[in-house]
């Protein structure tokens, strides 16, 4: 462009020479005028305010700077003094607990191995013995039942909420019915028990017991055993100090042989060591009203060989007084919300909780809502404390089950952050794999800490202030506006929709949070649209195919009819349900059949079942049809098994007579969604028909197969022919399973 046309233009420029009747602003012209008012706005700010914005700037990067380095030690330093008194207390108690085994272990070790003790052991053996042939009066023998059906299933109940079977627990052996019935069924309770010398009876046994009771009195009133026991090598419980139904009972043949005593006594007499000890875990024991119950056991040694065994019945109220410090935590320096546990390698508590011996319904309340199932947290309450109940996050004692000790910040039971302080407890000739925790709450731990970060705070703002308080305060009102608009982006960016920016000016930046809020209401009914359709699209698919299919069907695939090979199909129906639906009302009605379905679901997912469309009354399903799989014969037959007891169940719970009739066939069968409107998975084929047909052929119930799958399994499971089933004009022949091998 010559130099001449240049000059000209922008001398237009300069005199605002523009076309006529146009009211725009050449480009140049506005941004002169816009800079123009920019060195104006700066040029009114006087040096004294610069200064004092230089000031506030140094001020606060210098204040910052030392907040943050004198913050960082001063925390590391407090968490680590939190740290450390917390493991101090853990150790202090593994200590005691392990200073408290050995001096059990030590006094047993004595008592097993002085003339008392084996002496004893001899004449309760000899009188036992002799009780073989010693007959009972009618009177006796109706008294024992009346014990154990009147005062023993009772009081197990009671504190329990287990119900026994009498006829399993009463004793059958003579000598054990004559032991309980002169003594067991007497008992009024375990202080009358313990005092009771002799039944005058004239018995050898009953002398032996006048005889020793008191010594072994002291032994479980001194060291406050739960009880204490005499075993000869035949496994027979030939003395017990309190007299209760485990009193003559063999703990190898007898109803108590599931206990870990049985292993403990095995242990002790094949121990060769005449210090041995052993020690179980605690474990719910029947004749201890259900009550947590571990064991101390010792063999008795008599020339040089084990003639039998002491047991010590160990209560978990020791354990718990040494854990709990006898209910003093804060004496002991864990304030308000510490506490020490022992943990079993099950994640189960081995000793009850603080707040729940403190109030056992906040508990129940703060355990729910960490996760704790309500049932067991009504457990621990029915059963009065929280050893073998409440569970422990894995997280809590993972390091410590390897053996190793530490501390940690973690979620405890009751859903709060805590700091914990874990080891293994390790106690020699023993069963258990116990850990110890010690715990108190993050809140409480750090109120040190909290209490210096509000020092270094205010610190730091009352510095800041001093030096310039106009200053912050016109910096902070200039930029709220935007900081509350960036945290909305924020959070939208988030995914929260829901975001409303107060508009306090009616300036741009008031228009801008006006619109900002309306593209915020904009996109949370957008948002809430697009989740309830996609919740209730999943739904309804579920409810239509299987979810493989229905993933192909949600990605746009076109699902075309497909042909599988080696497929076993199942019809059941349930028989009677429809009299049984007839007496109840609809809603009655609807929650059986609805918890039949969900029993049925269960073991179909169990055994990689897939559920055909819906049977009114009964069900279809398949194996092998989208999920191939070499067992999928005899995985149906065990899904009618198990469909077969559900019925069984149901029936034995509500007392009604519901029945199963199932048919089985195995071969090729095809599947499809079908449907224009209203799509629908299925699946047909030769298979399926004579399924169908051998289920709806039989009169009687239970559970038949065509030869196909009798073939399958005839080396597994045991059928009988029922004859035949005319399929497609010829006979095909039915065998009804009788029992799987």
């Amino acid at each position: 462009m010559p130099m001449a046309e240049v000059s000209e233009q922008h001398a237009a420029a300069d005199r605002g020479d523009n076309a006529p009747g146009s009211g725009t602003k050449p480009p140049a012209l506005s941004r002169r005028i816009d800079r123009f008012q920019r060195r104006r706005l700066l040029a009114n700010v006087s040096i004294q305010s610069k200064l004092v914005v230089m000031l506030v700037l140094c001020t606060i990067v210098a204040a910052t700077v030392v907040g943050i380095i004198a913050f960082q030690a001063g925390r590391t330093s407090l968490r680590d003094s939190a740290f450390t008194r917390l493991t101090e207390v853990r150790q202090s108690q593994s200590r005691a607990l392990q200073e408290q085994l050995n001096d059990l272990k030590n006094s047993m070790i004595i008592y097993a191995r002085g003339a008392t003790t084996q002496s004893a052991l001899a004449d309760f053996t000899a009188g036992f013995d002799a009780l073989e042939n010693k007959p009972l009066s009618p009177a006796q023998a109706q008294s024992l039942t009346d014990y154990y059906t009147k005062t023993y299933l009772t009081q197990v109940q009671q504190s329990s909420g287990v119900k026994l079977d009498a006829d399993q627990l009463i004793p059958q052996d003579t000598a054990q019915r004559y032991l309980q019935a002169n003594y067991t069924a007497l008992r009024q309770n375990d202080d009358a028990a313990v005092k009771m010398d002799d039944a005058h009876d004239g018995s050898l046994w009953s002398a032996a017991n006048a005889r020793y009771q008191d010594f072994f009195r002291e032994i479980v009133t001194r060291f406050e055993f739960e009880d204490a026991m005499l075993l000869d090598t035949r496994g027979n419980m030939v003395y017990t100090a309190y007299k209760d139904v485990d009193l003559g009972t063999n703990i190898l043949t007898g109803p108590y042989s599931g206990s870990k005593l049985r292993a403990a006594y095995e242990k002790a007499l094949a121990s060769n060591a005449l210090d041995y000890v052993g020690f179980t875990d605690f474990e719910i024991y029947q004749p201890a009203e259900n009550e947590p119950t571990a064991w101390m056991v010792t063999p008795v040694v008599a020339d040089g060989h084990a003639v039998g065994v002491l047991a010590m019945q160990f209560p978990a109220s020791k354990i718990n007084r040494l854990m709990t410090f006898d209910k003093r935590w804060t004496e002991f320096g864990l304030g308000d919300t510490g506490e020490v546990f022992l943990v079993g390698p099950d994640d189960l508590m081995r000793s009850d909780s603080r707040v729940f011996l403190q109030d056992p319904q906040a508990y129940r309340h703060d355990v729910v809502e960490a996760g704790t199932p309500r049932d067991i947290a009504d457990r621990a309450i029915q059963l009065g404390g929280t050893t073998l109940v409440q569970p422990i996050p894995p997280d809590t004692t993972r390091a410590a089950a390897r053996g190793e000790s530490g501390t940690q910040i973690a979620t405890d039971y009751l859903g709060n952050r805590a700091l914990q302080a874990y080891a293994p407890v390790v106690i020699p000739d023993s069963d258990l794999h116990w850990s110890i925790v010690a715990t108190v709450n993050t809140a409480e731990a750090f109120a040190r800490e909290s209490t210096f970060t509000r020092t270094m705070v205010m610190s730091t703002v009352g510095i800041i202030f001093a030096v310039c308080v106009a200053s912050v305060f016109l910096a902070q009102l200039f930029v709220r506006p935007i900081r509350r608009l960036e945290a909305g982006a924020q959070r939208i960016s988030a995914g929260d929709y829901d975001v409303a920016i107060p508009i306090e000016t009616r300036d741009e930046i008031g228009d801008l949070t006006e619109a900002f809020n309306e593209m915020s209401r904009s996109l949370t009914v957008k948002e809430e649209l697009l989740v309830e359709q996609r919740k209730e699209n999943a739904r309804l698919l579920a409810l239509l195919m299987p979810e493989p299919i229905a993933e192909r069907y949600r990605q746009g695939e076109e699902i075309a009819a497909e042909e599988h090979q080696d497929v076993t199909v199942i019809f059941a129906d349930i028989v009677g349900l429809d009299r049984l639906q007839a007496e109840l009302t609809s809603d009655r009605s609807l929650a059986l059949v609805n918890e039949i379905e969900r029993q049925f679901d269960a073991a179909a997912d169990s055994l990689g079942i897939e559920r055909g469309r819906a049977v009114r009354n009964g069900y279809l399903g398949s194996c092998g049809l989208n999920v191939p799989r070499l067992d999928n014969v005899r995985r149906t037959v065990d899904f009618a098994v198990e469909c077969q007891r559900i019925i069984d169940r149901f029936n034995s719970e509500t007392n009604n007579n519901l029945g199963l009739r199932a048919g089985i066939d195995t071969g090729t069968v095809s599947s499809g969604l079908g449907g224009r409107h209203s799509v629908v998975f299925d699946m047909w084929g030769a298979a399926v028909n004579v399924a169908y047909q051998i289920k709806s052929g039989s009169s009687q119930l239970g559970i038949d197969v065509t030869d196909r799958v009798y073939q399958a399994l005839r080396e597994t499971m045991t059928f009988t022919s029922v004859g035949t089933v005319n399929v497609d004009g010829h006979d095909e022949p039915i065998w009804r399973l009788v029992e799987p091998r």
